[in-house]
């Protein structure tokens, strides 16, 4: 399994969990997803006992920001391309034509995506294997 890993600043702790605070990185920056945001905040096990303000390194799977990617990105674009597709062939028995059956189609299969992304999302939340956790502190708060 390939661990990334990153330095943040915990934002705040709460059990044994912390909200960590990243920069944006090279990655980053091409990949847009985020807009304009130049900070991002993610949640991460804490079993080092990191207290807010401190800088610290953190890992998580890298295999799971490419799941995360799929899903978020690719997944709606393929439902939309299957509905449209399926729309092309319900538009006979519907005796409708132009292309209002193609986009219903991929209108229809492009929500069930997202509801799918957003299941994706919370069952994700709950994963506390699949959240990043901080492997050291590296310096305490000025």
């Amino acid at each position: 399994m390939k661990m990334k890993q990153e330095q943040g600043i915990v934002l705040e702790t709460a059990g044994e969990m912390a909200k960590v605070r990243i920069g944006r990185h090279a990655e980053c920056g091409s990949c847009g997803a985020c807009g304009g945001a130049q900070q991002v905040v993610v949640e991460a096990a804490n079993p080092v006992g990191a207290v807010v303000g401190q800088r610290v390194l953190f890992a998580f799977r890298e295999e799971q920001v490419l799941t995360g990617a799929f899903v978020v990105f690719i997944l709606p674009l393929l439902f939309g391309g299957a509905g449209a597709v399926i729309g092309h062939f319900v538009a006979p028995l519907l005796d409708a034509s132009g292309s209002l059956p193609y986009v219903i189609g991929a209108l229809i299969f492009f929500l069930i995506a997202l509801g799918l992304v957003k299941k994706f999302d919370r069952r994700a939340a709950r994963d506390k294997a699949a959240k990043p956790v901080i492997i050291e502190i590296l310096d305490n708060p000025q």
